[in-house]
């Protein structure tokens, strides 16, 4: 079974009950979208809550978020295949996966775009009172440019698309935090995704980011939620 769903930063215990209650197996597999909280310190400092999650019976496939740093830039992580796609991995860790930027996964017969990273409106708050924030936040242009290759080799046809953040068009903006100014906030990764969701055949796009569980037209925003890869 593939599952999916959203925003965890560091908070694993409904994924604990959902795992009991559903009695996953290793090979199962649960899509995070973004923000998962496992390389929140990029140091030994995550290492408590990987030791609890890898007695997870199941395999986490997470979306980069903008609360964590990427995988190619701590020295403990290798590469390998993964459903057809590259995944960033620990051998401490072996359930624990990262998804890279532009590839094509194939879960369950599916075609599946991943297109990770967004901008944190929180940024100067977390820079000035120390708290961690990382320079690889948001995908650069040579991501974006991966993304529109894969996209082009592919007739921009895929079944599915697996972002943080959404494509502008779709901003949920009745959950915008309050006394955030909007006129300073990067969307730069949200029009990206507005070009790309523009181009592209697709059937369904799951994001997160927003802490909100919705639904716009063939999008659909996760946070609590767990479902059905379908």
């Amino acid at each position: 079974m593939v599952y999916i769903t959203g925003d965890k930063h560091g908070e694993f215990r409904s994924v604990f009950a959902f795992c009991e209650d559903n009695s996953t197996k290793l090979d199962d597999i649960l899509i995070v979208l973004g923000d998962a909280g496992i390389n929140y310190f990029a140091s030994k400092n995550d290492y408590k809550l990987k030791d609890k999650l890898q007695n997870l019976n199941i395999t986490l496939f997470c979306i980069h978020g903008n609360h964590e740093e990427r995988p190619y830039n701590i020295s403990t992580y290798k590469t390998k295949e993964f459903h057809g796609g590259l995944v960033y991995y620990e051998e401490d860790y072996p359930n624990i996966l990262f998804a890279d930027d532009g590839e094509i996964y194939d879960f369950n017969g599916k075609k599946t775009l991943v297109i990770g990273g967004a901008y944190s409106v929180d940024k100067n708050f977390r820079i000035i009172y120390g708290y961690n924030w990382y320079e690889s936040e948001q995908p650069t242009e040579e991501v974006k440019n991966k993304v529109r290759n894969v996209l082009s080799k592919n007739n921009y046809k895929v079944d599915v698309i697996l972002s943080h953040t959404c494509p502008y068009k779709y901003l949920p903006r009745e959950t915008f935090l309050e006394g955030i100014d909007q006129s300073k906030v990067d969307n730069s990764t949200e029009y990206f995704l507005n070009e790309i969701e523009d181009k592209t055949n697709y059937d369904k796009w799951y994001c997160g980011h927003y802490h909100t569980d919705k639904k716009i037209d063939k999008v659909r925003f996760m946070f609590h939620d767990v479902c059905i890869f379908k």
